[in-house]
């Protein structure tokens, strides 16, 4: 699928890929591996594990990451592999922090612009 300013990973060789690298920071909500991927693209991938609820909170959950990811895309480095995990400490939070929760670790990687 392709967004505005990114697409998204899909396939699990390229979400181990990125995990294999082990370049990761996290908080409360989100835990974020990054990876160069050599081309001119950002690609977003999000995982939200079943222990963190059933399958509408975890929907809920992925639709926030996205979001909270698309509007502040326009300010981050090109050519990464960003994968976004769902901490169970998301479940029943806000866009606004989420998003800060995203803000915070893209700052952690530098890759804000």
């Amino acid at each position: 699928m392709k967004y505005e300013n990114f697409e998204t990973l899909k396939k699990n060789s390229d979400f181990r890929r990125v995990y294999s690298r082990r370049r990761s920071f996290a908080n409360k909500y989100l835990i974020m591996y990054v990876l160069e991927n050599g081309t001119d693209t950002v690609r977003l991938g999000v995982s939200v594990s079943k222990k963190v609820g059933n399958s509408i909170v975890r929907h809920r959950l992925a639709r926030l990451i996205r979001e909270a990811f698309r509007l502040n895309s326009g300010n981050v480095k090109r050519g990464m592999d960003i994968v976004v995990v769902a901490r169970d400490g998301l479940k029943g939070k806000s866009y606004y922090e989420t998003e800060e929760a995203m803000i915070y670790l893209l700052n952690q990687h530098k890759l804000l612009l």
